[in-house]
């Protein structure tokens, strides 16, 4: 693709996409808000660790106070909470016949096709591994499944480019008429991770240990009844069978699924989640209110309930307000919510 593509967030998600973009020839041009990352991309370059590959990249990179000039591709790759900033920051810099593409966890295309028009919102999943372990350093853990996709379902010339360029950095992307299904999907799984992040063991060892199979059942299968109400078929994704959890499922099923996810993330480098990092390691808020919060509004709206999720909720604030510490007592309390 000729045109260049900025991307709004070079953190774990944004970085990564950045540096493959960049190695193989396509324009890229980064924003973050954290300078001396922004400098050491564009001095030094971006090193890329783990076991997937590991090389360093130049990539041009800004601030949102440096940037100018207009854009006809934007991938917005910040944490969900910071959609609705990083969009009065990045619209003045869209073309006029532009779109945003949300390389994000969560239903963000919502607000962004709110804020700019579904017409120039496009939607994308993804699940690989990724933590920014500083200035300049992302670690890569793991691939995982990648899907790009319109709001609306159809398949344009934009499309089919996204889907390629993508396919550079993961060869098994998905170009799908129903991205909505996938986002829906993660976020069952998201919701997990969340769960998961109460303790310090890894995801894998939270998943694995049948004292909390009960917290892992419910919070899927409350994010697929409120996501059945919606008319929404959720797609599974390395290891996660949304139809594990929807209504009328059966336990086994529901309880192989937690088995496949304990054995998928045991071959990772990224052994925690990002929403762990984010509490035990730089001590900030997490995606909790536009990850897990939004099912349950959904839900209340749909008439479902959600006694989980919003016990989930109220523990990771707890956690982030530092009322609470990442402990199994903490998940306990989730768990005898879930019995």
């Amino acid at each position: 693709m000729a045109e260049p593509i900025l991307i709004w967030g070079a953190g774990a998600i944004g970085g990564t996409l950045a540096a493959y973009w960049t190695r193989a020839g396509q324009q890229v041009l980064m924003v973050d808000i954290i300078a001396d990352h922004a400098r050491a991309c564009r001095e030094q370059g971006l090193r890329i660790t783990g076991p997937v590959e590991e090389f360093q990249q130049i990539i041009p990179a800004t601030t949102p106070e440096e940037l100018t000039g207009q854009y006809p591709i934007i991938v917005l790759a910040v944490k969900a909470h910071h959609t609705a900033t990083a969009l009065e920051q990045l619209k003045p810099h869209l073309t006029e016949d532009g779109f945003v593409l949300s390389a994000q966890n969560g239903l963000n295309e919502i607000l962004i096709g709110q804020e700019i028009g579904e017409e120039r919102t496009m939607g994308c999943f993804v699940n690989f591994g990724a933590d920014w372990h500083g200035p300049g350093e992302i670690l890569f853990g793991n691939r995982g499944t990648v899907v790009v996709g319109e709001l609306d379902g159809s398949i344009r010339d934009r499309t089919q480019d996204m889907f390629k360029l993508l396919q550079i950095f993961e060869p098994d992307a998905i170009l799908s008429e129903d991205v909505w299904a996938y986002l829906w999907g993660k976020l069952g799984y998201g919701a997990m991770l969340f769960g998961t992040a109460l303790t310090n063991e890894s995801m894998s060892d939270n998943f694995a240990n049948d004292k909390f199979l009960s917290v892992w059942i419910s919070l899927g299968q409350e994010v697929m009844a409120v996501a059945h109400a919606r008319g929404v078929s959720p797609k599974g994704f390395n290891g996660f069978d949304p139809k594990a959890f929807l209504p009328g499922a059966k336990e086994k099923d529901s309880v192989e699924c937690i088995s496949n996810l304990a054995e998928f993330n045991r071959h990772t480098a990224k052994t925690h989640s990002g929403i762990w990092r984010d509490l035990a390691v730089r001590k900030r808020a997490t995606e909790v209110d536009m990850q897990i919060k939004i099912i349950a509004d959904i839900g209340a709206e749909e008439g479902v309930n959600t006694p989980a999720l919003r016990c989930l909720v109220d523990l990771i604030h707890d956690i982030e307000h530092g009322k609470r510490e990442q402990s199994e007592e903490t998940l306990q309390i989730l768990a005898e919510k879930c019995t």
